[in-house]
């Protein structure tokens, strides 16, 4: 089947790069791998679905890290998270702000998201041929041959691969695309999971399974004692080790290092009161010893959290600083109370992996930056290639920031490929 464009892909990316190349008036052919549009999509945010950030362009893009913020920024400016809602709530999908800087359909469902991106495909003109899965694409002459498995194939001048990574395996999302990279001798990233709960070998993690801390710093450090990433957000012990946003947003470090070492050296420490620095938290250990009743430390620090400390935690905590569980603030010495603030600032648990694919909700890795224009999402030295979406070596934190650069990175393509 012959067509002006092809788009690997009906995910976020490739319905989104569909629409916009459609609405110029090009002749455009989807082919998705599974039975149905937007599979990912429909898993994502906990089927609710974070499809933009509250976030400005600029500050979107930084969270990115260095290099992916360099590639984004002309994309995130092009389209903005502004722009993406607006986008959405024009198809009839009404969008409203969540914490963490979150943007979500007013309905909690991701099926009206899916809906919109398919609907405005088609509506565009693109036609999608579902259960279609590419096994290999080539250069023809002066066109993009894409092969399915069932025999058949498909040709355009321009083709855009938006196949997606490896997170999320059972909505699709095998790593397909990345052999086909290879295969043009383009320069690919080993593939790692990325916003994927932590693992920890630490019993006493295990233990605290089940208790989440709203208001904490997580640091990631090396061996070393270098900070790799910093992030102010919630986290929750498991069974295994520490998810929630905190954890699961430094993932992407942890799984490279886990892909390359045997034994992978990092620590994640918890700041439990980041609002109070070390003198600060000391000052009101101090100040607490006088207070009536010489109330016990659990006590006596309740008031400096955003609720009440869980007793596991507390108790977890004063064993790591070398503390009586049962102590009483005004019975601490001042080394005591030195160690104390310093378990409160920088809880240590030690991380030796993730929990791997089947948690992870995005990529970290892909191809190279180097190898695409960030101004059209075209391939350097192949003609009529683009790469967009999850496929790219970017990967950003909880909270939007993934489908925002899947929209960015397709817009750009789409209106590159409608010239």
């Amino acid at each position: 089947m012959a067509a002006e464009i092809l788009v690997v892909g009906a995910g976020a990316a490739g319905l989104w790069c569909a629409e916009v190349a459609a609405r110029a008036g090009r002749d455009v052919l989807v082919l998705e791998k599974t039975p149905r549009t937007g599979t990912k999509v429909l898993a994502s945010g906990g089927t609710r679905c974070n499809v933009t950030t509250t976030l400005g362009p600029d500050e979107a893009a930084r969270l990115f890290g260095t290099a992916g913020e360099r590639f984004l920024r002309h994309g995130f400016r092009a389209l903005t998270p502004r722009d993406v809602r607006e986008r959405f709530e024009g198809w009839g999908v009404p969008l409203e702000e969540a914490p963490l800087e979150k943007v979500c359909p007013s309905s909690g469902n991701a099926r009206d998201v899916r809906d919109a991106l398919e609907g405005a495909a088609r509506g565009a003109g693109a036609r999608i041929v579902l259960d279609a899965p590419v096994v290999s694409i080539e250069r023809d002459a002066e066109r993009w041959v894409a092969r399915t498995s069932d025999g058949g194939s498909h040709a355009a001048p321009a083709i855009v691969l938006a196949a997606g990574g490896r997170s999320y395996p059972g909505t699709g999302t095998t790593g397909d695309g990345y052999g086909w990279l290879r295969a043009l001798g383009l320069d690919v990233v080993d593939p790692v999971p990325a916003l994927a709960p932590l693992t920890s070998p630490d019993d006493w993690v295990h233990e605290l399974a089940g208790i989440a801390w709203q208001g904490g710093e997580v640091r990631l450090e090396s061996g070393a004692g270098a900070a790799l990433q910093r992030r102010r957000r919630p986290i929750v012990f498991t069974h295994r080790g520490v998810s929630g946003p905190g954890a699961m947003d430094v993932s992407h470090h942890v799984g490279r290092a886990a892909a390359e070492e045997t034994s992978p050296d990092l620590t994640l420490r918890v700041d439990l009161f980041p609002d109070l620095d070390r003198e600060a938290l000391r000052g009101e250990l101090i100040a607490s010893s006088g207070l009536p009743g010489a109330p016990r430390l659990q006590r006596a620090l309740a008031e400096l959290a955003t609720g009440p400390m869980p007793r596991r935690l507390f108790d977890a905590i004063a064993r790591q600083a070398g503390c009586a569980e049962d102590a009483r603030v005004n019975e601490l010495g001042k080394p005591a109370r030195h160690a104390l603030v310093e378990s409160f600032k920088g809880l240590s648990v030690s991380v030796d992996g993730t929990t791997g694919w089947d948690h992870a909700e995005v990529t970290a890795g892909g191809l190279s930056l180097r190898a695409v224009d960030p101004r059209s999402m075209r391939v350097n030295g192949h003609p009529g290639l683009f790469v967009i979406g999850e496929l790219l070596d970017v990967d950003g934190p909880i909270g939007g920031l993934s489908f925002q650069a899947a929209f960015s990175t397709a817009e750009l393509a789409g209106r590159a490929l409608a010239e």
